[in-house]
């Protein structure tokens, strides 16, 4: 589970030598070609703040500020999980990711291999320790006296803190400080800062490090922990870039800055770090994917029927959740209805005696669903490809599609392709001279929102694919099986 002790003076011999040669190890690639491409890449890991998936929902305050700056960009968005920090300089360096969105300490020493964007938060390292048994029944003072409050009491203490994180660093320096030395032992790259505040939690280790708004956060699900005992001042928290990606780091910064002018800048902060109790709802629920490697209540439904289609089941549940978010008794102003909003036709169609029963809703959308992909069988053979037409006949109705097929085929287009070629249509059909011309019968479509609804359904897919496992639902994530799980201790 962990790793072989660390002396403490070779973490600073090691932090020191990391540096060398780094800009020859990082591509060429800046901003303008990340225009060209037309994409962000995003670097992140995975915790119950900066990016996680809950009731079906991608969340997090990583995630909505990058979602923001792509926004910006206009650009589109594609998040990385990286198991662990190092992992992710490598991946940035060889140009897998174009930036680092994570909760990164700015240090000296970070600073010689990476640039970082303007800081985006302060806070400081805390102890994370565990506080004494029974000590709901203690006296204030005497629950003090059991806790360490003085690091020069860290003498001698085993520490144990996440893999290539800047606590290593600021660890060997409080141990120059202090004159004496701390055992610190470098966890598992598997283990987040959330899984080893469990473990102190739990007992399976007496001592962690943590920024202090993390810490604090997880206090909320843990009581019985405490981070009052400081190990830092306060350190700057940023965003990374490639050292040679100069363009980049300077757009980041300019948007960072009008954002921060803004109010929503801060509502963002507060909805994850300063809510304390929405971090413990989410952690407990079983539908926080994180942990649970659940969707929804329906997952074990989507699983069996969704062989009728042979789709993947996650990119139904996605389908449901863009539909209904989930709500069995959704009602929609044109008369859809359920899980997956069956129009009365479809209801009809299909034979549907109670469109709210969850499971007669769920066994008739996937029929239609299998119903559409067979009709574009015929003409689009690519599975993947046809998925989007059938999801786009789901949403507006199969003639729309058809009529936004024959004019990609009037206008040299690729018929069997989606973006950019049908679907370019389909939005052109809300123009006079488009939903006028002969090959269109079934006259003016709103095909904005059909374009959205696909992107939308595909884009959730892509981060459920992350975080959930396709062949077993009840089985977590494999990131979420480094630590072995006890009951949880929550004082």
């Amino acid at each position: 589970m962990l790793k072989s002790t660390f002396n403490i003076l070779l973490i600073l011999i090691i932090v020191s030598c990391t540096n060398q040669e780094t800009n020859n190890r990082n591509v060429d690639f800046d901003f303008n070609r990340i225009k060209e491409r037309g994409k962000l890449i995003a670097l992140t890991g995975y915790n119950a703040y900066s990016y996680f998936i809950y009731k079906g929902q991608p969340m997090g305050y990583e995630y909505e500020l990058v979602n923001k700056l792509s926004e910006f960009l206009n650009v589109k968005l594609e998040i990385k999980i990286v198991k662990n920090i190092d992992k992710m300089f490598e991946m940035l360096y060889k140009g897998e990711g174009d930036l680092i969105a994570f909760n990164l300490t700015i240090t000296k020493s970070r600073a010689k291999q990476v640039s970082f964007t303007t800081h985006h938060l302060t806070t400081r390292q805390v102890l994370v320790q565990r506080k004494p048994k029974n000590w709901r029944n203690m006296m204030l003072h005497v629950i003090e006296k059991k806790l360490i409050r003085s690091t020069v009491d860290l003498i001698g203490k085993t520490i144990v803190v996440r893999n290539a994180s800047a606590y290593l660093e600021r660890l060997a320096h409080l141990s120059e400080e202090i004159g004496g030395n701390i055992k610190v032992i470098e966890a598992d790259p598997e283990l987040t800062t959330d899984d080893l505040i469990e473990m102190v939690a739990n007992g399976e280790i007496d001592y962690t490090i943590a920024d202090k708004n993390v810490a604090r956060l997880n206090q909320a699900y843990y009581s019985n922990i405490d981070f009052k005992t400081d190990i830092s001042l306060d350190q700057r928290v940023g965003w990374a870039v490639r050292k040679n990606a100069v363009q980049l780091r300077d757009t980041i910064n300019y948007w960072l800055g009008k954002l921060k002018k803004k109010v929503d800048y801060y509502a963002i902060y507060n909805r994850y770090f300063k809510n304390r109790n929405a971090f413990r709802v989410r952690r407990s629920s079983l539908f926080f994917a994180s942990t649970s490697g659940k969707i929804s209540k329906y997952d074990e439904l989507l699983k069996k029927y969704s062989k009728k289609i042979n789709w993947d089941w996650r990119l139904i549940a996605s389908l449901i959740y863009q539909e209904s978010q989930f709500n069995p008794n959704a009602k929609s102003w044109a008369g859809a209805v359920g899980l997956m909003q069956l129009m009365p036709s479809t209801i009809k169609q299909y034979k549907v005696n109670n469109p709210l029963d969850p499971v007669q809703n769920i066994k008739a959308g996937i029929r239609h669903l299998n119903w559409l992909d067979r009709f574009w069988k015929k003409n689009i053979k690519n599975k993947f490809e046809r998925a989007k037409f059938v999801l786009a006949s789901y949403n507006v109705g199969l003639g729309h599609i058809l009529d936004a097929r024959r004019l990609a085929i009037k206008f040299k287009a690729d018929s069997t392709k989606w973006y950019n070629n049908v679907e370019k249509y389909l939005l052109k059909k809300s123009q006079k001279k488009f939903y006028n011309d002969p090959v269109v019968k079934y006259g003016y479509c709103r095909g904005i929102e059909t374009s959205n609804y696909v992107k939308q359904i595909f884009n959730r897919y892509s981060h459920y694919k992350q975080f959930v496992i396709k062949d077993s639902i009840k089985t977590p994530p494999a990131d979420s099986l480094a630590i072995p799980r006890k009951n949880n201790s929550k004082g």
